[in-house]
C-alpha cells in the first residue's frame, strides 16, 4: 500500500447495549437472555473504526454527551486509531443503540438518538477535514441537514461520498444528487425504490438519482450498479454468523478503504466482503472489526462475505 487513504466519517456514535437469547420475545412475551454487553457502536462509529483497521487514517466527526458512555466511546475509538478531535460533547445523554441477537446471529435494534440528533450542521473544522480526505462516509443516524450539509461540502471539495442509508426512510433529492455511491442493503433498496425481490431492477431504478450504487445482498455477496454499465453481482461464499451486528458497516467501511487506494470496484467488493465475513464469526458490532492483515490473508483465497 503506497498512499495511506484518509476517510473523513460524519455520523453516529452510540452504546450498544446488546443481549444474548436463544430467540427474541414476541410481543407481549420474555424470555431469558444468557449474557449482557456494553459495546461502542452506532453506524458512524463503527464505519470509523473499520476503515482504521482496515489501514485508512480517519477522522470522526459527530457528537456524544457527558455521561460515561460517551468517555468510553471516545476511548474506544482511540484505541482503534482513529483521531476524535472533532468528536464533540455535547449537554445530552449519548445515543443508545439496544440489540437483541438471537442464537442464529439475526439481531433486531432500538437506537435512541440522544447527543446525535444534535449534529446538524458543521464546523468550520469539520468541513476543513472532509475537504482534505479521500472518501467521506455517511449514515442516517444523526439529523438529516447534517448529512447533506457535509454531502454539499465534499461535493464542493471533489471528495467522494458514500451513503449508507440506514435507518432506511425515504431521501431528500438534494442528498441523492450529492452522492456519489450509495451503498444500501435488500431491505433499504426497497424502502428507496419500493421494489421488492429484485435487487438488480432495485439498483438500476436508483441510477438516475446517484451514479453508483452497490445492494449489499448478506451471504450471496453484492450487486455493483453504474451509469452506463450493467450491473456486476460480486458472490460470497456461506460463513457461520455469531452476531452480524455491524456487518454492513464493516463492508462500508473496508469498501471506502479500498476504493480510495485506488483498486478496481470488484476487487473492493470482495474484499469489503471477505472484512464482513470475518466480523460476523465474532460477537459485537466495533469489536468484531478485523484488522487489515486478517482481511488480506481472508482475501489471499476466495473472497466472503455476508454483509446487510
Amino acid at each position: 500500500m503506497t498512499h495511506t487513504p484518509h476517510i473523513a466519517v460524519l455520523g453516529s456514535a452510540n452504546m450498544d447495549l446488546v443481549t444474548y437469547v436463544a430467540r427474541a420475545p414476541r410481543r407481549g412475551e420474555t424470555v431469558t437472555g444468557r449474557e449482557f454487553r456494553t459495546i461502542p457502536g452506532g453506524k458512524g462509529v463503527n464505519q470509523a473504526v473499520s476503515a482504521a483497521r482496515a489501514g485508512a487514517t480517519v477522522s470522526m466527526i459527530g457528537a456524544v454527551g457527558t455521561d460515561s458512555y460517551g468517555t468510553q466511546i471516545r476511548c474506544a475509538l482511540a484505541q482503534s486509531g482513529v483521531d476524535t478531535d472533532l468528536l464533540r460533547t455535547v449537554d445530552a445523554q449519548s445515543g443508545t443503540a439496544h440489540i437483541v441477537v438471537d442464537d442464529e446471529g439475526g439481531n433486531a435494534i432500538v437506537v435512541i438518538p440522544g447527543a446525535n440528533g444534535t449534529v446538524d450542521e458543521l464546523s468550520a473544522a469539520d468541513e476543513a477535514v472532509i475537504a482534505a480526505a479521500d472518501a467521506l462516509l455517511l449514515q442516517l443516524e444523526i439529523p438529516v441537514d447534517g448529512v447533506l450539509a457535509a454531502a454539499r461540502a465534499a461535493r464542493g471539495h471533489g471528495v467522494r461520498t458514500i451513503l449508507t442509508p440506514a435507518p432506511a426512510q425515504p431521501l431528500p433529492e438534494a442528498l441523492l444528487a450529492a452522492t456519489d455511491l450509495l451503498l444500501p442493503n435488500e431491505h433499504e433498496v426497497r424502502t428507496l425504490t419500493g421494489i421488492s425481490d429484485d435487487p438488480r431492477a432495485a439498483a438500476l431504478a436508483l441510477l438516475p438519482h446517484v451514479p453508483e450504487v452497490v445492494v449489499t445482498l448478506g451471504s450471496r455477496g453484492s450487486l455493483y450498479a453504474a451509469r452506463g454499465a450493467e450491473p456486476v453481482t460480486v458472490p460470497a461464499r456461506a460463513t457461520t454468523a455469531v452476531d452480524t451486528t455491524g456487518a454492513g458497516d464493516t463492508f462500508a467501511g473496508a469498501l471506502a478503504v479500498a476504493l480510495a487506494e485506488g483498486r478496481p470496484m470488484t476487487d473492493a467488493l470482495g474484499w469489503a466482503s471477505a472484512a464482513a465475513a470475518l466480523s460476523v464469526q465474532r460477537p459485537g458490532a466495533s469489536a468484531s472489526m478485523p484488522y487489515r492483515k486478517e482481511i488480506d490473508a481472508r482475501t489471499s483465497g476466495a473472497a466472503e462475505g455476508s454483509p446487510s
